[in-house]
């Protein structure tokens, strides 16, 4: 399904759910990650709209079939498949289709960009004007609860009278111990290695979102969509929950995984890496924690669980220029807004199982500004995934992706991936020597299966395909003349977004 990335509208989701997975006795608790990033102990939100989370489409079952990791689907806003009719064929690990669901109000505040945050400190930059429009009705809200707050008060004093039985508590609420486990004891431990991202482009546009700490170099892994305004010249700045601000780099972007890692520059030397949890092992039902900005909210904290595992994903800025974001999504009823891209989804004991990312959102935005809200449906990128791809990120700068090496249609669909007969820009459907011309795969093959998961639409092949590395052997289910056919081929490989 495609949804926005906080404020856009998505496509509708693919027609088939996503396959049953097998839910793990307890939740996982990951180590810090692996590999070669030094780290400690452990979904409309628009590509080209820093902060806000993309608006992915909705859910397979509920929707068309859509490009996500696994399998996208229709976008929350827009009900457009994420391949519709006539689009271009898509190679099983790229490029993304030209015609995408929206990433929703990524944070500049303009229409479609859903994964960014207007500004809101110390004044807003929206995109278009839009977001001015929110942070001034967030703030009037606020003004409005205060004065009303002081008139209470007002009214009790002149009301208290000398009978009065209030009685004070003899701990203040600072001596409250809360056990370890609890939301609170879990906020307060990841707050401090969370930052709330600021990505201005050359001319002035941007918005805000999250990330959070990576290493104790200085790496913040975030949303690709959340500093695409700063890559090309622009500004970009994190701020920690204690009011350190630092100046950024971006160290390398996905395009196509919407992950992106960008650098401290004169990082502190105290910084503590949030400890990346295992989102294979998670379950459904699992209670998640959520931490971002959304509107503009710094260190916001928000809970939920998980809703479902699987979930195919696609989403865009809704330019014209935009390339989509494929995922197999973990989905979340914590509240995501616009500003919460990139910001970690934390399990009950504080571990990374994803980045949210993408939001279902409704047809129409709220607070008068076209900029769509949370209502329980969010997106977030397995933490399993985004480790990996973070990693390829501060090793060479550029994203790999794995590929069978076929053109598949991105046409909406329920039947599977169909292999086109041309490939795009007139290349052949099928790598001569690649997996699938390996595995005998002919244009007009329809795969309706990679190992054990359910291939109902080319999206859905692509973002199942991203979740695995290159080199890794799957099987492929496929019908061909109306007989079906299994073969199994090693994933091929293809440096940066291209």
């Amino acid at each position: 399904m495609s949804t926005e990335n906080e404020g856009n509208a998505v496509p509708p989701a693919p027609s088939a759910p996503p396959v049953p997975v097998a839910s793990p006795a307890a939740s996982p608790q990951g180590p810090a990650p692996d590999g070669g990033v030094p780290t400690t102990p452990l979904p409309p939100v628009p590509q080209g709209t820093p902060g806000a989370p993309e608006q992915y489409p909705a859910p397979a079952a509920q929707t068309p079939a859509g490009p996500p990791h696994g399998a996208p689907g229709p976008a929350p806003d827009a009900h457009q498949p994420y391949g519709a009719p006539g689009a271009p064929a898509a190679d099983g690990s790229w490029p993304p289709p030209t015609a995408t669901p929206a990433y929703g109000d990524g944070g500049s505040g303009g229409a479609g960009a859903g994964w960014g945050s207007s500004y809101q400190q110390p004044a807003p930059k929206p995109r278009n004007g839009r977001g001015g429009l929110v942070a001034a009705v967030l703030v009037a809200a606020l003004v409005a609860g205060g004065l009303g707050g002081g008139i209470g008060y007002t009214l009790a004093k002149d009301n208290d009278g000398s009978g009065s039985t209030t009685v004070s508590a003899s701990d203040g609420a600072s001596q409250i111990k809360r056990a370890p486990g609890t939301i609170a004891n879990v906020a307060s431990r990841a707050l401090p290695s969370t930052v709330t991202i600021e990505a201005e482009s050359t001319n002035g546009e941007g918005g805000t979102g999250t990330g959070f700490v990576f290493d104790t170099q200085g790496h913040i892994v975030t949303n690709n969509h959340v500093v695409a305004d700063a890559v090309n010249g622009g500004k970009l700045s994190a701020t920690f929950p204690n009011g350190r601000k630092y100046d950024a780099e971006v160290v390398g972007h996905a395009q196509g995984y919407d992950v992106a890692v960008i650098k401290l520059k004169n990082a502190p030397s105290d910084l503590k890496p949030l400890a990346l949890g295992d989102s294979d092992k998670v379950a459904v039902g699992d209670e998640t924690i959520a931490i971002g900005a959304p509107f503009g909210l710094s260190n916001t904290v928000t809970t939920g669980i998980i809703s479902a595992k699987n979930r195919p994903v696609a989403s865009s800025d809704g330019s014209s220029s935009s390339k989509a974001s494929y995922m197999s999504a973990l989905q979340t009823d914590a509240s995501i807004n616009p500003g919460n891209s990139g910001g970690p989804l934390l399990s009950a004991t504080g571990a990374v199982i994803g980045i949210n990312s993408a939001i279902q959102s409704s047809s129409s935005g709220g607070f008068g500004s076209g900029q769509s809200g949370s209502i329980g449906l969010g997106f977030a990128i397995p933490i399993n995934q985004a480790k990996y791809v973070a990693q390829q990120l501060i090793k060479s700068g550029k994203p790999v992706y794995a590929k069978i090496g076929a053109s598949v249609s991105l046409e909406d669909s329920t039947a599977g991936a169909k292999i086109t007969d041309q490939g795009a820009s007139g290349s052949a459907a099928v790598e001569s020597g690649g997996p699938a011309d390996k595995a005998g795969l002919k244009p007009g093959d329809v795969i309706t299966k990679l190992d054990d998961h359910v291939i109902d639409s080319g999206p859905t092949l692509i973002g199942e395909i991203w979740t695995h590395k290159p080199g890794d052997k799957v099987t492929i289910t496929y019908k061909r003349g109306g007989q079906e056919h299994t073969v199994d081929l090693s994933l091929g490989s293809r440096a940066g977004d291209g």
